[in-house]
């Protein structure tokens, strides 16, 4: 089959883009039955396509990744263009990676569409708090539902709460899952990165470490609340909340601003770390030397951030909103309000037994996980739906 993926988020450096990379190169390198055209809207240097696709570039006033922001949309001529190139009769089916950046399509190949959580849809105003931003978002969701022959979503978790959101006929879901990136292992003799050092993080003292953007839905309140709790008690006089993501230029809904406001209010200025973006190479690090991550958020379709620190050995305290009860066994799963947050951490930086205990389960888990494998059950929704 002559297979056309839409891959306008390929530039994007988190999670979207991230799981595209990820997933279409494993794909790619395991299917030699089929043939891809990747289609991108921007040229700017990003990490190279995997070998052995055709890559094409379609014109975009604006790309994908910067347009299809929580506050704007992509022009009609844009989306005209990559819906004419993605439509053409030389091929047989189409993969959208995520539903984000999806174009109406007309023509006979079948389609497959990526929907990978519906927080969007559970919380639209923390999400996309502009209203013409959400009647956008909502009609091409229903656009891209409507006009998929299958929808791939990334757990068990993810696809119970589409077909309960949308009322689909649950034939019509499958999962195909994700993985941390082989970058993030288990380090013998962890030591902080030049970038680490340039942050101001004192790698001496304990980490608590947060992975991610700065929306609202990812509920970062309640943990500086937590935090300013533990940071009163004694005993807990050397530890750090180290928060790695985006502080400026985030395509998606941002308060980091109410959260800076937030660290200065309750005065643990001066034991609170923004890095901004790091590089995968200062993170691995970063989780290395971490006491514990916290992923608090209200929903997480995946939870690829826990995931990743699992895979280097870092305890994990998560969002029981999410598919990591199932995926990540030994971690500690909690209800997102600010005493469970406490009372967590409190838990995990009290014991070095318990921290052993999470470090090995947590190894075990995430090498479990693996692209391969998620590429391998995309093949099978591949092959599934051209067979139907």
């Amino acid at each position: 089959m002559r297979i056309a993926v839409d891959a306008t988020c390929w530039h994007n450096k988190r999670g979207y883009g991230r799981h595209a990379r990820a997933l279409l190169r494993a794909l790619v390198y395991l299917d030699n039955e089929n043939r891809y055209t990747l289609f991108l809207d921007s040229a700017e240097p990003a990490e190279p396509a995997p070998d052995g696709c055709e890559i094409r570039l379609v014109a975009a006033s604006v790309p994908a990744a910067q347009a299809a922001s929580s506050s704007g949309r992509r022009s009609l001529a844009d989306m005209w263009n990559m819906s004419r190139a993605l439509s053409s009769s030389e091929f047989d089916l189409l993969l959208f990676p995520t539903i984000y950046s999806f174009v109406p399509t007309f023509g006979r190949a079948r389609k497959l569409v990526m929907v990978h959580d519906v927080i969007a849809e559970t919380f639209p105003r923390l999400t996309t708090p502009k209203l013409s931003a959400r009647v956008f978002w909502n009609i091409k969701s229903a656009l891209g539902r409507i006009q998929a022959d299958a929808l791939i979503t990334v757990s068990n978790f993810s696809r119970e709460t589409i077909i309960g959101k949308f009322g689909i006929d649950p034939s019509r879901v499958f999962v195909v899952g994700e993985a941390a990136d082989p970058v993030f292992r288990r380090l013998e003799h962890p030591e902080p990165t030049a970038a680490i050092r340039q942050t101001g993080i004192d790698t001496g003292r304990r980490i608590v470490a947060y992975l991610g953007g700065f929306s609202p839905h990812k509920n970062l309140e309640a943990l500086v609340t937590a935090f300013s709790g533990i940071a009163t008690r004694p005993e807990f006089a050397d530890v750090q909340l180290v928060m790695v993501g985006d502080t400026k230029g985030d395509v998606f809904h941002t308060y980091f601003g109410t959260i800076a406001d937030q660290v200065n209010s309750l005065n643990v200025a001066q034991r609170v770390i923004f890095t901004g973006y790091l590089k995968d190479e200062d993170v691995v690090a970063l989780l290395n030397l971490a006491s514990v991550l916290v992923l608090p958020s209200l929903m997480e379709g995946f939870g690829l951030p826990a995931v990743e620190a699992a895979a280097c050995g870092c305890p994990v305290i998560a969002t029981k909103a999410s598919p990591l009860p199932e995926l990540l066994p030994g971690g500690i799963f909690i209800n997102s309000c600010a005493p469970e947050i406490e009372e967590a951490v409190v838990a995990v930086l009290s014991s070095e037994e318990l921290r052993g205990r999470m470090r090995a389960s947590l190894l075990a888990a995430a090498n479990r996980l693996t692209w391969d494998q998620a590429a391998r059950q995309m093949l099978e929704v591949i092959r599934s739906v051209s067979r139907a």
